[in-house]
């Protein structure tokens, strides 16, 4: 049966119109509703709605158009809406990236608490005290490098002065460092 002629019976209240529909579309609706959903049983949901929608309406369908623009529009509209509400109303435990992050996971606040704020400045009055202990030429490498993410070229010709000067003064400075600052934890280190 063609489509046009299930619509009519359709409309005319025999429910066989509609079964023709189904068993004509469903397979390529399931197919377009799960490319959008990426989930087979939310397209199978979603086409099954398309489908009792247009059992509901299709007194108000027009005739003189074709069905199956009309009804796969109104599947990839309804698969939309459900993507759209499913990913809002996604389980904390539902893994989103491979299987070792939650959504939960994403979801812990990024901010620092009270102990790490305290731990972080504690860090960095302890670092700030080591660096002014250095030789101001060992402190200027250090903050060229680290500060300021330049190279040992740039930092040679910022400081005038050789690239195997500055990596002897960089190594003394870190090396000297590590000694001022043992007794911090790793985790302060981070």
């Amino acid at each position: 049966m063609d489509e046009q002629r299930a619509v009519k019976r359709l409309k005319e209240g025999d429910i066989g119109g509609l079964a023709a529909l189904v068993q004509h579309y469903q397979t390529e609706a399931i197919e377009t509703a799960y490319l959008v959903t990426h989930d087979l049983t939310l397209a199978e949901d979603v086409v099954q709605d398309a489908f009792l929608q247009v059992y509901r309406y299709c007194a108000s369908y027009d005739m003189s158009r074709p069905f199956r623009p009309w009804f796969m529009r109104s599947v990839v509209h309804a698969a939309v809406k459900a993507a759209e509400q499913a990913t809002r109303t996604m389980a904390l435990d539902t893994p989103v990236a491979g299987d070792e992050i939650t959504l939960g996971d994403l979801l812990l606040d990024p901010a620092p608490g009270p102990d790490r704020i305290v731990e972080q400045a504690e860090l960095q009055a302890a670092l700030e005290a080591a660096l002014l202990r250095l030789s101001p030429e060992q402190r200027a490498a250090v903050v060229l490098r680290y500060y300021l993410d330049l190279g040992d070229d740039d930092i040679s010709e910022q400081l005038s002065c050789t690239t195997s000067t500055v990596r002897w003064r960089l190594h003394a400075a870190r090396k000297q460092l590590r000694q001022w600052l043992y007794h911090l934890s790793p985790a302060q280190l981070r």
